[in-house]
């Protein structure tokens, strides 16, 4: 015997039932949130924390303490917030400490090139990153001493760590042969294992001596 189905009974069986609502009271999760992606390397925090962050607490947000005290003991609050304050943590620290950037010898090594350009000054990747953080430190006193013999000695003991020796014609030279006339020599004394870059150091000269000079370079072996 076939029993028949009616038609609005076929529609009622098709329709998924609509979710219900979660029942009141239901206690929160115990394990906090998964950390963001930017935390999966860091270092593991206390048991059931968070990877450890300077500057951010393991199992308590301390943006509860902007909260009104009614928050301020919720738990769970307390790990959800952490999610954020380990993202704008490390913001606010860099906001914090922003004067260091500008400091040539406490500003990150990616930004000692951005830091010589607001002194116009184009640093060479083949320096050691000490020497180019020492030429931003002298900056302001080479651009007054620039096309001097000071100035052009001092720049070339920022870089190669040696101090020039820079021999002028005497007045007597000079009279005799007209022709050498505004030239010089800069020499260099470099000790055993040192390797200087000798196009590069001819740069620095053609960018500091006095335009009109012409300058002979001389590196021997420092005795």
């Amino acid at each position: 015997m076939t029993t028949e189905v009616p038609p609005e009974a076929e529609t009622r069986a098709a329709t998924p039932a609509a979710p219900q609502p979660p029942a009141r009271g239901v206690a929160p999760p115990a394990q906090p949130p998964s950390p963001p992606e930017s935390l999966a390397f860091a270092e593991p925090g206390p048991a059931g924390g968070y990877p450890a962050i300077p500057g951010v607490p393991a199992d308590r947000s301390s943006y509860l303490d902007h909260l009104p005290g009614i928050y301020r003991d919720n738990q769970f609050l307390g790990r959800f917030l952490l999610i954020f304050e380990s993202i704008l943590g490390p913001i606010e620290r860099t906001v914090d400490n922003i004067s260091q950037y500008f400091n040539p010898d406490l500003t990150p090594p990616e930004c000692v090139a951005w830091l010589g350009s607001w002194l116009g000054l184009v640093l060479d990747e083949r320096w050691p990153e000490e020497r180019r953080r020492g030429l931003i430190s002298s900056a302001v006193e080479l651009f007054q001493w620039r096309g001097t013999r000071r100035g052009l000695s001092e720049f070339v003991r920022l870089y190669s760590g040696i101090t020039p020796e820079i021999v002028e014609l005497s007045l007597s030279e000079v009279s005799a042969a007209p022709d050498r006339a505004f030239r010089f020599t800069l020499r260099l004394r470099v000790p055993p294992g040192v390797d200087l870059d000798r196009a590069l150091i001819e740069s620095i000269i053609d960018l500091e001596k006095p335009a009109f000079a012409a300058c002979a370079l001389e590196l021997t072996p420092a005795g």
